[in-house]
C-alpha cells in the first residue's frame, strides 16, 4: 500500500493533476435557508452563528476532504442603502470597500471561526462574480439600460466590483483560507450575449482571479448552472484556475469531456445537485455503482468527486461517505 496523504496534500495533489492515495471527495450545503437570510448578517449576528453551527456539524460528523466555506448571509456586494442606479453615472456610487468594514471583517472572523474545525484541510472560501453582484445591487432592468447606455460604464463598475472583492479575498487568504471558489456565470443571457459577456464581463473576472492568484492559495472555477440554467461554458476556457466544476448535468458535458475542453485541468463534480436526485435519495448500491462508473469515465488522476452545485440540506451525511468509499475502491 502506498503512502496516505493527508487531505491538504491530496487536494493539491489532484490539482496539479498528480497520482493520489484515493480520489478526494468535495461536496457543500447552504447553511442559511434563502431569501433575505442570504444577505441579511450584517444586520442579524443570528445568521452568522446559524451559518457557523451548519458548517461546524457538516465537519465534526462528515470530515471533508476539503471545505467550501459558504457565504451565506453576506452574498452581496455592499453599498449605499436605498441608493438608485438609473443612469452609466449613477455607477459612480459603488466603491471599492476598505478591509476594515465590517462586510470584510465579520466574513473574516467567520473563516477564522471553521477553520479551526479541522486541521489539515484546504478551505476555499465562496465569492461570486462581480457581474453577480451588480445584478443583486442596481436590478436586471436598470443593468440592461445602463449596459445599452454605455457598456464602458458597466465594465468600469465589474472592476470596482472586483477589486472590492479582492480586499476581502486577501484577507481571507491572510487568515488562512487556502483559495477562493469563484462562482461565475450569465445572470442575464438574454442582455449579456457571449459576445459581450467576453467584451465586458470576462475581463473584471480573469483580472480577480490573476489577483487571486498573486495573493496566494488555489482557485476553483465554479460554473454555477443554478436552478438548471445553462451556461456557454466556452467562455471560460482560458479562466486561470486550479480547479473547474460545472453542471454536468445541466450542460450534458461529462467529466471527461470537460477535462479535455478546459485544458486538462483538474475537474470537480459528476452528481446532479437537484432535490429528489440520486445524491440525496439515492440507495448506497446506486450511489456507489455511480461513483465507480463516473471514474471509470473520468479517470483517477486530476478528479475530484462531488456534485454540479450545492445539495439538498436534508442530504443524508452517509449517502456522501459512500461516495468516498467507492472513490477510494476505485483505485
Amino acid at each position: 500500500m502506498g503512502k496516505i496523504l493527508g487531505n491538504k496534500e491530496r487536494i493539491q495533489k489532484a490539482f496539479r493533476n498528480e497520482p493520489v492515495d484515493r480520489v478526494p471527495v468535495g461536496f457543500w450545503f447552504h447553511f442559511l435557508t434563502g431569501g433575505n437570510d442570504m444577505n441579511g448578517a450584517l444586520k442579524e449576528p443570528e445568521l452568522r452563528r446559524k451559518n457557523y453551527e451548519g458548517h461546524k456539524n457538516y465537519i465534526t460528523k462528515f470530515k471533508p476532504d476539503f471545505v467550501k466555506v459558504m457565504s451565506d448571509g453576506y452574498f452581496s456586494y455592499p453599498v449605499g442603502a436605498g441608493e438608485r442606479y438609473d443612469s452609466p453615472a449613477d455607477l459612480k456610487k459603488i466603491t471599492v470597500i476598505g478591509a476594515n468594514e465590517p462586510w470584510v471583517a465579520e466574513q473574516v472572523a467567520l473563516a477564522k471561526d471553521v477553520l479551526a474545525l479541522q486541521e489539515d484541510t484546504s478551505y476555499f472560501y465562496n465569492s461570486f462574480s462581480p457581474i453577480s453582484n451588480l445584478l443583486y445591487i442596481i436590478g436586471k432592468e436598470s443593468f440592461a439600460k445602463i449596459l445599452k447606455q454605455d457598456p464602458d460604464a458597466v465594465a468600469d463598475a465589474l472592476h470596482t466590483i472586483a477589486d472590492g472583492l479582492l480586499v476581502l479575498a486577501k484577507a481571507l487568504i491572510e487568515a488562512g483560507i487556502d483559495g477562493i471558489y469563484f462562482s461565475v456565470s450569465n445572470p442575464a443571457p438574454d442582455v449579456v450575449t457571449s459576445e459581450l459577456y467576453r467584451k465586458i464581463v470576462a475581463p473584471a473576472e480573469n483580472y480577480f482571479l490573476q489577483k487571486a492568484k498573486e495573493l496566494g492559495g488555489s482557485q476553483i472555477l465554479h460554473i454555477c448552472g443554478y436552478n438548471g440554467k445553462k451556461n456557454d461554458l466556452s467562455l471560460y476556457v482560458d479562466y486561470d484556475a486550479d480547479a473547474i466544476n460545472w453542471a454536468v448535468n445541466v450542460e450534458n458535458v461529462s467529466l471527461s469531456a470537460g477535462k479535455k475542453l478546459f485544458g486538462g485541468k483538474a475537474v470537480i463534480g459528476g452528481f446532479a445537485n437537484p432535490g429528489g436526485s440520486l445524491i440525496q435519495t439515492g440507495a448506497k448500491e446506486a450511489i456507489q455503482d455511480f461513483t465507480q462508473k463516473l471514474l471509470a469515465d473520468a479517470g483517477k488522476v486530476g478528479v475530484v468527486v462531488g456534485a454540479d452545485c450545492t445539495v439538498p440540506s436534508d442530504t443524508d451525511l452517509s449517502h456522501l461517505e459512500w461516495v468516498r468509499e467507492a472513490a477510494a475502491a476505485a483505485l
